[in-house]
C-alpha cells in the first residue's frame, strides 16, 4: 500500500461521517469549534500543506459540507502525482516526504478529526485497532508539539477501566466519557 493510499484509507470513514451530516453548527468536542469549523480545519490545512508544496487544489470548494469535502478530496486526488508524493523538505519533525506527511500526519488528523465530527454531529465513531495503533504510534512523536496551541488540549482524566480509545482520546484532551 503506498503512503496515498494510507490517507485515502483514512479519508473514507472520515467521508461517511462527513456524508451521514447532522446539525453542522452543534458544538464539536474541539472547544470553541462547531462542526462545521471541525471540517473547515481539515480542508484548510490539508490545502495549505498542498500550497506550500506548490501543488494548489485550486479554488476552495464552499457550499454544503459534503459538497465541499468530496470536492476538495477530489482535488488532493488529483494533484497527489509521483512526483509531488516523492519531493522531499524539512518539516519541524525533520527531513520526510510529502506522501509520508500525507499518510501520517494528514492521515493521523483524519481519524481524530473523524471522531470530533461525528461527535460533534450527534454520533459517534470507533476506532479499529489500525486506527489506535496510528494515534498510539503518532502521539509520542509530537513532543512539546502536541499541547501547542491549536493542536491538542491538555489531557484529560479518564477511569482507571477505560478502553483504549478513550484513553487515547484523553490523551488528547477529549473527553470521550462525555455525552453532551
Amino acid at each position: 500500500m503506498t503512503p496515498l493510499d494510507d490517507f485515502l484509507t483514512h479519508a473514507g470513514p472520515f467521508s461517511d461521517v462527513v456524508a451521514a451530516g447532522g446539525d453542522w453548527s452543534a458544538p464539536s468536542p474541539c472547544a470553541g469549534w462547531s462542526a462545521r469549523d471541525v471540517l473547515d480545519h481539515v480542508v484548510d490545512t490539508e490545502r495549505e500543506f498542498f500550497e506550500r508544496h506548490e501543488a494548489g487544489l485550486g479554488p476552495r470548494p464552499d457550499g454544503e459540507p459534503a459538497t465541499v469535502w468530496a470536492t476538495h478530496l477530489d482535488a488532493v486526488r488529483a494533484a497527489a502525482t509521483p512526483e509531488l508524493l516523492a519531493r522531499e523538505y524539512d518539516s519541524v519533525f525533520g527531513r520526510t516526504t510529502v506522501a509520508a506527511t500525507l499518510a501520517s500526519f494528514y492521515g493521523f488528523d483524519l481519524v481524530v478529526h473523524r471522531w470530533d465530527l461525528a461527535r460533534g454531529l450527534g454520533g459517534d465513531t470507533t476506532f479499529t485497532e489500525p486506527e489506535l495503533d496510528l494515534i498510539e504510534a503518532a502521539l509520542p512523536g509530537f513532543g512539546e508539539h502536541l499541547y501547542a496551541d491549536g493542536v491538542c488540549a491538555a489531557a484529560v482524566p479518564v477511569p482507571e477501566d477505560a478502553s483504549r480509545q478513550v484513553r487515547l482520546l484523553g490523551t488528547m484532551g477529549r473527553d470521550a466519557t462525555s455525552t453532551g
